[in-house]
């Protein structure tokens, strides 16, 4: 018996192994989330800003990122997507005007996957300011952020816009790799039940008695 305890601990140290790789798998696959827009979604601002952004929970990745900031049919958006820090930054044009924003953006996740959303905003006053600026410097704008629902997902209409934006794909990346490890923590389990179960029937059989005298 004092040969099987050693080998029945370490087949419960595997399930537990195998059961944490599982139960983090979820976690580990999410995608970054958008935490505030500026402006807020549904704000009133006194007059076009000179830029919008998305502030996330991570840095995304500047390659495949695009915003459209629409107004009268006409996008306003003024050259590239800047990334700053954990920031997508658009520009806007000279000369916009008062009026209802619709701002869509889309970027690329800092674990590789895009995720978009969207938020409007009501100028009551056309643009005075100059769009552009230094790359890097802190996008001007004339309302507060506000947190926005998670990436991924579209942000709700403004009241009486009607509809919002579909929501994006919010399918998860497979962990393959933590399925592979996982394997291995059950082969290893399945290993060291057989071998247990060999050494306590050979413990058992008659050969293993001492003969009396």
């Amino acid at each position: 018996m004092r040969t099987i305890r050693p080998l029945l601990a370490a087949v419960v140290a595997a399930l537990a192994f195998a059961s944490a790789l599982l139960f983090s798998a979820a976690p580990a696959s999410a995608h970054d989330v958008a935490e505030s827009t500026a402006p807020a979604n549904g704000a009133s601002v006194a007059e076009v800003p000179a830029s919008v952004s998305i502030t996330f929970n991570n840095r995304p990745l500047a390659i495949g990122s695009g915003v459209t900031v629409t107004a009268g049919g006409e996008n306003w958006a003024d050259g590239p997507v800047e990334i700053i820090d954990n920031q997508a930054v658009q520009k806007l044009r000279e000369g916009a005007p008062a009026g209802e924003y619709t701002v869509v953006w889309r970027v690329v996740s800092s674990d590789s996957h895009p995720i978009e959303g969207t938020f409007t905003f009501t100028a009551t006053a056309e643009s005075t300011t100059t769009a552009t600026g230094p790359v890097g410097a802190t996008p001007s704008v004339s309302a507060p952020s506000a947190a926005v629902p998670t990436a991924g997902t579209a942000a709700p209409a403004a009241p009486g816009t009607g509809s919002s934006e579909p929501a994006a794909d919010a399918s998860q990346p497979f962990p393959w790799s933590i399925v592979g490890l996982a394997a291995v923590a059950v082969g290893l389990v399945v290993y060291l039940a057989v071998t247990a179960r060999k050494k306590l029937a050979a413990s058992n059989s008659p050969e293993g008695d001492t003969p009396a005298e």
